[in-house]
């Protein structure tokens, strides 16, 4: 499912145009983005939860030249599924 298909299909539900649809989750996705940028933890009681987590830095290989390289260790989102979430998709 796109982005597209998202707002339409909530635009639908809940009787609001695509554009007031579509300034909501753009709204939605900035402040889960700033918090994460906060080091935040952004959760939804039975969905899931976005997080933060810290990845080591570590050695790699270019693939087309065969070079080594060293990666930096950086901070990466991540999603952890909910109970309901995750009994609604088995």
């Amino acid at each position: 499912m796109t982005k597209d298909q998202i707002i339409e299909a909530v635009a639908a539900k809940c009787n609001l145009s695509k554009k007031q649809t579509d300034e909501v989750l753009e709204s939605v996705l900035d402040n889960i983005t700033q918090a994460l940028q906060k080091g935040d933890k952004v959760a939804f009681t039975g969905f899931g939860a976005f997080v933060i987590s810290n990845r080591k830095a570590r050695k790699g290989v270019n693939p087309k030249t065969g070079a080594k390289i060293n990666i930096p260790a950086m901070k990466v989102p991540k999603f952890r599924a909910g109970k309901a979430l995750k009994e609604a998709v088995r």
